[in-house]
């Protein structure tokens, strides 16, 4: 288990307008085949007030790889 923490998405602070989205690639060193990712995103509103975001749980494969459901 690893825990990410700390400012931005891959050193970016994007402000994203209504009715806009904001994607980004990215990616992890992964000690074996596979394995899942989950968390959260804080996130200000234009009044500066803060709120979290869930990430649901996705998996990570490394390519062409067998790959293993847990």
């Amino acid at each position: 288990v690893e825990e990410v923490r700390g400012l931005g998405v891959v050193g970016e602070q994007p402000v994203i307008a209504p009715g806009h989205s904001y994607a980004y690639a990215s990616g992890c060193p992964l000690g074996a085949p596979s394995g899942s990712m989950v968390g959260a995103y804080t996130l200000a509103d234009a009044q500066g007030r803060s709120f979290e975001v869930a990430i649901p749980a996705f998996s990570l494969d490394v390519p062409d790889s067998r790959r293993v459901l847990n």
